[in-house]
């Protein structure tokens, strides 16, 4: 499967790519991550951490939960459970889930994450394209959100609401296993 979520993103990012019209110089310039690394995962040659796909997400415009959906997706409005991809991160260890249907043509995306005990990610981007508003309603544990200068501490059923327009970092502070769901609303690639 690890494989097969690399070929499935590579083939994503090339899509988007060549939609957006990027040279690979562009889509570098763009995002801040190397043509070298882009050729890299573009050809699923790479597991690129979750950092890196967030900095890709947004020089092409996207959210990051776009990436992990299958190339020219067939529109469906049901996403069974047995057909929604899971990713690694290989840096943090946190398992991530797209719930939502992919290529279906609604603003609102839902991502199910595992963040293992003392995790940590730090996402640098700030400016994104449009206007992405995202909620995280953690369903277990404890996770520390920090956005900009911003930090929230988050219990079990706590949602914490946001724009993302400043890096944020995701942490858990304790010694077990945090569990948390994501809505995000963003502009769709066309």
């Amino acid at each position: 499967m690890k494989d097969g979520i690399n070929h499935r993103i590579a083939a994503r990012v090339r899509e988007l790519r060549g939609r957006s019209g990027l040279s690979l110089e562009a889509l570098a310039d763009a995002c801040g991550v190397s043509r070298s690394m882009i050729s890299l995962v573009e050809r699923g040659e790479s597991s690129p951490t979750a950092v890196v796909l967030e900095k890709l997400a947004t020089g092409l415009g996207v959210s990051l939960a776009t990436l992990f959906e299958p190339p020219a997706a067939a529109a469906h409005p049901v996403s069974r459970r047995a057909d929604q991809v899971e990713w690694r991160d290989p840096a943090s260890g946190y398992l991530r889930r797209n719930v939502s249907p992919g290529g279906y043509p609604s603003p609102i995306q839902i991502v199910e994450v595992q963040f293992p005990a003392g995790a940590r990610v730090a996402y640098e981007t700030a400016a994104r394209p449009g206007t992405t508003h995202q909620q995280v309603w953690v369903l277990q544990g404890k996770i520390e959100i920090t956005l900009g200068e911003d930090r929230h501490e988050l219990d079990a059923g706590d949602c914490l609401a946001m724009v993302l327009d400043r890096p944020i970092t995701y942490r858990n502070p304790t010694s077990r296993p945090a569990r948390y769901c994501v809505v995000i609303v963003a502009p769709r690639p066309v």
